[in-house]
């Protein structure tokens, strides 16, 4: 690379800054140790070589110098956070006292840590100088404008007459619009997106601006969950939900500990035969007073609480329970489905987890089937991840994709992980006994199935007409309501009993013989 000289004094500053916060910085340790001894003897050479690369490790090295020296440099025009909060303030009270109207927008970069990956602290300065700059240009000369965050900006609108939902949500687009264009660095083009959340003054909880700026970026925070480039308004409802949320959250710990929340089983049948093979345990939350809790709305505050392991851990111990309970019962249950998470399969202690469980139950490995969401192999697999699919395999527990169909696996992601079994997702099944296109797709799935010489099982399985296509069309296993729903372990032995029942007494067709 071309060395060039710096345009001003404020690059000069900037060039020294990276060059003694960089790991290049360490190069300096002899000359600098040498320095200490021939100035203060052994014990200031003691002092330095200790004091430096501990300093070092505190501050966390290259990357916390690097995150704390981006918080710090200034972009042009835009007040810091301590100036911008008493800013906010100022305008709800104007604009309360003259009856008039503002909004406050809190804007975040998509997938920021990708991109300070890949650039150096410099080029991530002029990156977010530019988005700052980008921002005020969508904004008016009068418009307050703050970096929040490595890469967070607020805008307070300064107090107008009239100003609706629909103006926020243009102005949204407006700055989204401004941040999307290309970004120039050392001549290659960088593509940056940003989600916001916006709050309108008169939809503002509290009394102070720092509640307004809160809101804000609750109204930010619930665009992230939806996806990049998405736009979401605080509102009561937002408020209602997010306290819900929280509430939830809370509550889902206690449910773990109390043993609230346990699998439900959903049983899995042949289309050859009609008998059950196996059960899919699916996490089930019984509230003391609110009944019965949907996944859907559970599920992501285990995430939110970070415990997702130990809700693995809680659906292993009650699966393998019933496992046993099924051999003492006389019942052959000959394997049980339990979903893992990316977030379980990165745990690098999984298979030596799960390899003790099955010993202390006296189970073989061959009884638990680790179902895999098709997404989590499509959005990519780390290391550990890998690790512990293959090393499950090898153990001899059973691997299953589920919800095939939603993501992209690849044939050979397929091969490289030993997948016995393929779940077909039930947006393929639904209506597809009265839907041709549906049935080529599925056709095609069992086909590929078939010359991989893996295992198929159809979900969402509702109505007799589906269930009868799949098994016309080559499908080995099928799962769901029309089979029977998830129900608590104390239920299963009765529903087997009487499925039986129903197959011995189902009358037996005779084989058509040749005359010939």
């Amino acid at each position: 690379m071309r060395f060039r000289l710096p345009n001003s004094v404020t690059e000069f500053k900037e060039r020294i800054i990276a060059a003694l916060s960089g790991p290049q910085m360490l190069t300096f340790m002899p000359a600098v140790c040498l320095a200490g001894f021939w100035l203060g003897g052994e014990i200031a050479l003691v002092i330095i070589a200790l004091g430096v690369p501990a300093t070092w490790a505190v501050l966390g090295g290259f990357e916390g110098i690097v995150q704390r020296r981006i918080a710090r440099v200034p972009v042009s025009g835009v007040m810091a956070p301590d100036a911008f909060r008493p800013k906010v303030q100022v305008v709800r009270e104007d604009a309360r006292g003259k009856d008039q109207s503002s909004a406050v927008f809190a804007i975040e970069l998509d997938d920021f840590a990708t991109l300070a990956g890949r650039f150096e602290p410099e080029a991530l300065d002029k990156i977010l100088k530019s988005i700052g700059q980008r921002i005020q240009s969508a904004a008016r000369n009068t418009d307050a404008i703050s970096r929040i965050g490595d890469s967070r900006f607020a805008v307070c609108l300064a107090p107008v007459k009239h100003l609706d939902l629909e103006s926020c949500i243009q102005l949204s687009g407006r700055i989204q619009q401004a941040i999307e264009e290309p970004i120039g660095i050392d001549g290659t083009a960088v593509y940056v997106s940003a989600c916001v959340g916006f709050c309108l003054l008169p939809r503002a909880p509290g009394t102070s601006g720092q509640d307004w700026i809160n809101a804000a970026i609750a109204a930010l925070n619930e665009a992230q969950r939806r996806g990049p480039t998405s736009v979401r308004a605080y509102s009561t409802e937002l408020h209602s939900r997010l306290k819900n949320r929280a509430n939830l959250r809370d509550e889902v710990v206690i449910a773990l500990e109390h043993g609230q929340i346990q699998p439900w089983f959903q049983p899995q049948i042949s289309n050859d035969t009609g008998k059950v093979t196996g059960f899919e345990a699916l996490a089930r939350w019984m509230h003391i007073d609110r009944g019965a809790i949907s996944p859907a709305e559970f599920l992501p505050s285990i995430e939110e609480a970070g415990l997702l392991e130990r809700l693995s851990e809680v659906m292993m111990y009650h699966t393998f329970t019933a496992l046993k309970a099924w051999d003492a019962a006389g019942v052959k249950v000959p394997h049980v489905g339990v979903n893992f998470s990316g977030a379980e399969l990165s745990n690098p202690r999984l298979v030596d987890k799960i390899r003790w469980e099955l010993d202390r139950f006296d189970l073989t490995p061959d009884r638990l089937a680790v179902e895999i969401l098709e997404t989590v192999v499509t959005n990519g697999l780390d290391d550990t991840m890998t690790r512990n699919i293959n090393g499950l395999s090898e153990l001899g527990c059973r691997i299953d994709l589920d919800d095939f169909g939603t993501g992209h696996a690849s044939i050979s992601s397929i091969r490289r992980f030993g997948v016995g079994r393929i779940k077909i997702d039930r947006s393929f099944v639904m209506k597809a006994d009265r839907d041709p296109e549906q049935q080529r797709t599925i056709s095609a799935v069992l086909t590929m199935a078939e010359r991989l010489g893996i295992e198929t099982l159809a979900e969402g399985v509702e109505t007799a007409g589906e269930h009868a296509l799949l098994a016309q069309l080559g499908c080995d296993y099928v799962q769901g309501f029309g089979i029977a729903r998830p129900m608590p372990f104390e239920k299963t032995l009765d529903w087997m009993r009487a499925h039986e029942a129903k197959l011995q007494d189902a009358p037996e067709i005779p084989l058509r013989r040749s005359t010939k």
